[in-house]
């Protein structure tokens, strides 16, 4: 059995959306609080390793591999945001089936605040934890631009023919376990010893699908060259507790993020935590304390939110 269900092999499932498989795990007793875990960026649900068998003890947690990530199918498609976004809406009136609160790592973050924000899941949701979410802000100077779109064909194939050529041959880098070590490193920077053997090979391993090439493309692509959605508007839309567990020290995406998000949400509670860009893998002890406090006393009732001390 693959080692991204080491701690429970009962805790394995697999459904299917759109024809597509998508992997999870599945641990705790039913009759708890759901928490779904949404991982960032190449990673998988195995980023949750020491967070699920914790976290299932006193609630019914779920985490799946996004679609085009870890031991899910990778179609060869678009990966705007609302992909992401429409796969755990369903994954949450297909699988979950009861309210829910959502916790997503880096551009999961952006995820469940995303699928939070939608109309079509917004009761389904009782609260939502972002650790250290990707995302990107409207320009204070120019809140309404909209950049410019190549029109000219020639203009467009040239611009992706180099980009291929550039990102592909950066995939084939980064799938190496040495290059993989060596930028997890640099994002565990208080902590690294859970950057081990199993770890690098949870992100290797699902490189060797015949698409991950492609999806890796068109992630970076579509994700890269300007989004359609701001955090900004996702925050408007916004209507439940929300907790930020950031870790501080993270060189990617900054604190001063976090400090952006509670502007624009200032209902918003942060729990700062004593590590890098994957807090939940660097501190989980840190992490799991945080988020089973703010699902023990933050979502019961809607509106209800206190302040959550420094971890």
């Amino acid at each position: 059995m693959h080692l991204m269900y080491y701690f429970d092999p009962a805790g394995k499932r697999v459904y299917t959306l759109k024809d597509h498989k998508i992997n999870y795990i599945e641990l705790g007793d039913k009759s708890k609080p759901a928490l779904v875990l949404i991982h960032g960026f190449g990673a998988s649900s195995y980023h949750w390793r020491y967070n699920i068998p914790e976290l299932a003890r006193d609630y019914h947690v779920f985490a799946f591999c996004k679609l085009g990530f870890g031991l899910s199918s990778k179609p060869v498609q678009d990966y705007a945001a609302e992909v992401w976004r429409d796969q755990t809406v369903d994954f949450l009136k297909e699988v979950v089936k009861k309210p829910a609160v959502l916790a997503g790592n880096s551009i999961g973050g952006f995820t469940a605040m995303y699928t939070a924000a939608s109309d079509d899941v917004k009761e389904m949701v009782n609260g939502v934890v972002l650790l250290n979410a990707a995302g990107q802000f409207k320009d204070p100077e120019n809140p309404t631009e909209v950049k410019p779109q190549d029109t000219n064909g020639l203009v467009k194939f040239i611009k992706s023919s180099i980009q291929r050529l550039v990102i592909g041959g950066s995939f084939v880098v980064t799938k190496q376990p040495a290059r993989i070590k060596q930028v997890l490193n640099q994002v565990y920077p208080v902590d690294n010893s859970n950057v081990n053997d199993k770890l690098v090979e949870s992100i290797r391993f699902p490189s060797n699908d015949p698409n991950a090439a492609e999806v890796f493309f068109r992630v970076i692509t579509k994700n890269t060259n300007g989004s359609a959605v701001y955090v900004d508007d996702v925050l408007e839309k916004l209507d439940c507790p929300l907790l930020l567990c950031w870790g501080e020290l993270d060189p990617w995406i900054r604190p001063e993020t976090a400090d952006k998000i509670q502007k624009l949400y200032p209902r918003a509670i942060r729990a700062s935590i004593n590590a890098g860009h994957c807090p939940q893998d660097e501190a989980p002890t840190a992490v799991n304390a945080a988020i089973r406090d703010f699902m023990e006393n933050h979502t019961k009732r809607r509106g209800e939110y206190k302040t959550i001390q420094k971890c």
